[in-house]
Formats: C-alpha cells, sequence, structure tokens
C-alpha cells in the first residue's frame, strides 16, 4: 500500500510540473501559427486572381497548290481536337508577314473558324523556329486561380485595429477568376474606342427612338354587340 501511495503521489508531482510548461507554452503556438494584422483603412482584399500563360506551338507545311493539302489540314485538325481549342483561346500566325504563305494563312484561318475563333494579333515569342517555308501556329490559353485561398490562418474575433481576415476577398477572388471568358482581360481590359462597339451599344436606344408610340395610330372602335 505504501509503494503504491507513493507512486501515485509522484505522478501527481509530475503533472502538476507538466501542467504550467503546457500553458506557458500555449500562447507561443497560437501566436505563431496566427499572423499579427495590420491596421486596414480600405477594402481592397490582399488576395487577387493570377493569370498564367501556356503556349502551345504547330509548325504546318503548304502543299503544292500553296495552301494546305488534305492531310496537313487533317492533321492541324486532329492537333486542334486533342488541345480542346475552345473561347478563350488565342490563336496567332507566326511569321506573318513570310511571302509565299499567303495560301497557308488562309487555310489555317478557315479551319480556325470551324472552332468560331479568329486569328489575330501578333504572336507571342517561342523557342526555336518554324522550318523553312512551313508556318507556326500558335495557341495560347491562359487560365486565373487564387493562391492561398481560402485560408483560414488566423481567428474570427476582432482585432481591435480594423485589420482584414486572411479569407477576406477570397470568395469573389475565385468567383471571379472561375467566371471570366478570357483570363488576359484582368492583365489588360478591352478598349472600346471601336465603331463596332459603340454600334452595339447605341443599337437599344436607336430601337426605342425610333419605334413610333402605340397610341399614334388612333383609337379603336368598339362594339358592345347589343341590338
Amino acid at each position: 500500500m505504501q509503494s503504491t501511495k507513493t507512486l501515485f503521489r509522484n505522478a501527481a508531482g509530475l503533472l502538476a510540473c507538466a501542467l504550467p510548461l503546457t500553458l506557458a507554452a500555449l500562447p507561443a503556438e497560437l501566436g505563431a501559427r496566427t499572423p499579427k494584422r495590420v491596421a486596414e483603412r480600405g477594402v481592397e482584399s490582399a488576395h487577387q486572381p493570377q493569370v498564367a500563360r501556356t503556349d502551345f506551338v504547330f509548325d504546318v507545311a503548304p502543299g503544292r497548290d500553296g495552301a494546305l493539302d488534305s492531310a496537313e489540314a487533317a492533321r492541324l485538325k486532329s492537333w486542334f481536337d486533342a488541345l480542346g481549342l475552345r473561347y478563350g483561346d488565342r490563336v496567332t500566325l507566326a511569321g506573318n508577314g513570310t511571302p509565299g504563305l499567303a495560301g497557308v494563312r488562309d487555310s489555317v484561318r478557315d479551319i480556325v473558324a470551324r472552332y468560331g475563333l479568329l486569328t489575330a494579333g501578333d504572336a507571342p515569342l517561342t523557342a526555336g523556329a518554324a522550318p523553312a517555308g512551313s508556318l507556326r501556329v500558335v495557341v495560347s490559353r491562359s487560365t486565373a486561380s487564387v493562391p492561398g485561398c481560402p485560408s483560414w490562418q488566423d481567428t474570427s474575433q476582432s482585432d481591435l485595429v480594423g485589420g482584414q481576415g486572411d479569407n477576406y476577398g477570397c470568395a469573389m477572388a475565385r468567383n471571379l477568376a472561375a467566371m471570366i471568358a478570357d483570363p488576359q482581360d484582368l492583365v489588360q481590359g478591352r478598349s472600346t474606342e471601336t465603331d463596332l462597339r459603340a454600334a452595339t451599344s447605341s443599337r437599344a436606344i436607336k430601337a426605342y427612338q425610333e419605334k413610333a408610340p402605340t397610341g399614334s395610330g388612333g383609337l379603336q372602335g368598339a362594339s358592345t354587340g347589343g341590338n
């Protein structure tokens, strides 16, 4: 019995010594895991979509008539299908000013048009160069993501300095990255100084202004049908 009492007494003593040490270590762990907020005077979130672009290249050679033959056209179409060419992808032609490739460029534009896209703009720089007499087709695909979201590193209680939570803005940034059709629009927006956009934006207003009022034709006669 004496040995049992001594054993329990020693265990209780060890527990009493270890408990203050554990409680003293808890604030340090919580402080290291919880980042200190800074005072924020605006509503701009630190989490913003990041855009990454990948360029795919494919070289095509002209046939005897200067355009793409059936085999080369089928090879290019199979490449587009393997990439899953879709809206938001940008198709450009490297060496667009090279003489003697007008027929190839027209053939490529016809194939790209079947996917509902156009070839426009300058091609980005790519590794290497197309073989002599060939045309390089470049498909640029961009993706938008928000790294580090969602984030729950800090606690939800008030810090009394007006600081934003670590997860503040994650939902809006991720929704924007998911909904944007062309992620490059997040990098550089599109200009509105074109005749087509002006005509499209004012079409509804013009139709409303030119529409004849409903009462301009006069009143219609009505009869009760009685004798």
